[in-house]
């Protein structure tokens, strides 16, 4: 599992500066005086991760000379600042160097060089809102990300899964082990348990990377929140994963799993996800729904109603639609939804 690191990198005229020169766009390491500021060593490990010899960096002072230690490849990072997580990075190598950071940032003039440099194999720029990170479990409203934050285990699972961010590492080695079984099946061999697999870099092609992260589902569930007017909801952990919307009221409970598509095998991964969902609900839920951006097909609705879960879609900006499961349908699975 990555480490989440919470980065501030827009609060202030340096920050920005910095952001400008190494995440806007890339930097030349191979050549001229970056390369003179590079270790032999330093130098061979960035180009077998970049190598073009160009890549985005960013970088820490002493002050986090623990933190930065912790940092491995194919951790993220957010970088944060003005109330919006503004990218979403993915790192390469970690060095310690300030004679190689100073060719791209000016010293802190108190705190000294940003000696704890990292590449980035993967950047994506993004304008998601602290709001959303706050709605995940275990973070605070109001919390405006001062200083740079590590997580890790479940915390670091509810920010990658809560934000859909997919990482280039993670899906090379999903493609690594499909080669993995494919090639075992096919010769007939045994199938190495998922732990005992250890794939190395040159096994995978390592071009066209980029971090991924998913939009469509986010800006869906906060058009949908709109329209509860001021109904209590929340984003719930649970051991199968973080629910997109828990709608909780004295009278019901309600597990809704939203989609970005309304073609058949999202409504089945939505079906899915509900019916995994529904048995650790704090409260016994009453309701569960699929929320998709257009109507899916009559069969792929049939198909919720055959669970007794409900279709939500977008009719129109700002309106959703609701097509109920039969009341017995849905009376007939409560019983599973319940038990835990």
């Amino acid at each position: 599992m990555p480490l989440v690191a919470i980065q501030p990198s827009y609060g202030n005229p340096a920050a920005k500066r910095h952001w400008q020169d190494t995440l806007d766009k890339e930097v030349p390491f191979a050549t001229g005086r970056h390369r003179a500021a590079l270790t032999p060593d330093q130098l061979q490990k960035l180009l077998a991760s970049h190598p073009t010899g160009q890549a985005r960096f960013w970088g820490a002072t002493a002050v986090q000379d623990r933190n930065m230690r912790r940092l491995r490849t194919g951790d993220v990072v957010l970088f944060t600042g003005g109330k919006l997580v503004r990218g979403i990075g993915e790192i390469g190598e970690t060095l310690q160097n300030s004679a190689f950071a100073d060719t791209m940032w000016s010293p802190d003039p108190t705190k000294g060089s940003w000696h704890n440099v990292y590449s980035l194999l993967s950047f994506q720029p993004t304008e998601i809102p602290y709001a959303e990170v706050w709605a995940l479990p275990g973070f605070n409203e109001n919390d405006n990300f001062m200083g740079l934050r590590i997580l890790e285990g479940e915390k670091a699972e509810d920010v990658l899964q809560g934000l859909d961010i997919g990482t280039y590492t993670d899906s090379q080695n999903k493609i690594a082990r499909d080669i993995e079984v494919a090639s075992a099946i096919a010769a007939g061999t045994r199938i190495v348990p998922v732990e005992g697999l250890h794939t190395t870099a040159s096994t995978y092609q390592r071009d066209a990377r980029q971090i991924v992260v998913s939009r469509a589902e986010a800006l869906l569930v906060r058009e949908y929140i709109e329209t509860l007017g001021g109904v209590a909801h929340k984003r719930l952990r649970t051991p199968a994963g973080i629910t997109d919307i828990h709608v909780s009221g004295p009278d019901s409970t309600e597990i809704i799993e939203a989609k970005s598509s309304s073609e058949h095998n999202y409504v089945r991964a939505a079906l899915a996800q509900l019916l995994d969902y529904a048995p650790h609900s704090p409260q016994p839920a009453d309701r569960l729904a699929g929320l998709f951006p257009t109507r899916p097909a009559d069969s792929d609705v049939a198909l919720l109603h055959r669970y007794g879960i409900d279709c939500l879609f977008r009719s129109e900006p700002g309106v959703f639609e609701r097509l109920e499961a039969p009341p017995a349908a849905r009376e007939h699975m409560r019983v599973a939804w319940a038990k835990a």
